[in-house]
C-alpha cells in the first residue's frame, strides 16, 4: 500500500484509479446504478479533456473493488475572482457494500485530496439528506447557478462545499460550467 492509499478499520482501501482500472470502475458504476448509462457517462468523463484535472478514486474491500468516486473540474462563469472548483459526480457503491461507510469514506477522502490540491469549491447534485453531513449546503441561495435549470422540487439537491474557511462565499451571479460530457440538460434532474 502506498502513502496515497488509506485503509479504514473495516479493511476498506481507497486509492486513485489509473487507466488500468477502467474495467473495474465501469463495472462498479453498472452494478451500483443497475444500468449502463451511468457507466457510459463515467467512461466519457474519463476521456473528456474538459473534465481535467479530475480525481477518480476506487475503494476496495480486500482486493475486491466496491466503490468509485469521480470529481471533475468545473469553471465558474461570472466569478469575480478565479477559484479552482470541482463537481462530485458520480458516487457509486456496489449493492453489497452499501450502508457500510464506503460512500462516506470516498467522499471524505476525495474532499481531503482536493483541498490538498488547492481546490476551493466542490459542487454536487445529490441527495439533500446525504451530502450535508460533509458540509454541503444549497448552492443557489449563495448565487451559484447549476449548468441547467433544476426542477423547483429539487433545488436543495444542488449543493456546494467550500474547502477553505468552511463557508462558501456568496456569489453575485455565477453559473457553474461543467465538462462537455456532462453538459446535457438530462443530467441535471435529481
Amino acid at each position: 500500500m502506498s502513502a496515497d492509499d488509506q485503509t479504514a478499520p473495516s479493511g476498506l482501501v481507497i486509492r486513485e484509479a489509473n487507466d488500468n482500472d477502467d474495467d473495474d470502475v465501469l463495472a462498479i458504476e453498472r452494478r451500483a446504478f443497475g444500468r449502463d448509462d451511468e457507466a457510459e457517462l463515467v467512461r466519457d468523463l474519463l476521456r473528456d479533456p474538459s473534465a481535467a484535472p479530475r480525481l477518480s478514486l476506487l475503494a476496495f474491500e480486500r482486493t475486491r473493488p466496491v466503490g468509485h468516486l469521480l470529481l471533475t473540474a468545473v469553471t465558474l462563469d461570472g466569478a469575480e475572482q478565479p477559484v479552482a472548483a470541482a463537481l462530485l459526480a458520480p458516487l457509486a457503491v456496489v449493492p453489497e457494500a452499501q450502508n457500510r461507510g464506503c460512500g462516506s469514506r470516498l467522499v471524505a477522502d476525495g474532499l481531503a485530496r482536493l483541498e490538498s490540491r488547492g481546490v476551493g469549491l466542490v459542487f454536487v447534485l445529490g441527495h439533500p439528506t446525504y451530502y450535508p453531513r460533509f458540509g454541503f449546503t444549497p448552492a443557489e441561495p449563495l448565487g451559484f447557478a447549476p449548468p441547467y435549470p433544476i426542477p423547483a422540487k429539487d433545488t436543495d439537491a444542488w449543493m456546494v462545499r467550500s474547502l477553505r474557511d468552511g463557508q462558501p462565499p456568496a456569489a453575485s451571479s455565477v453559473r457553474v460550467a461543467v465538462a462537455e460530457a456532462l453538459a446535457k440538460p438530462e443530467y441535471w434532474r435529481e
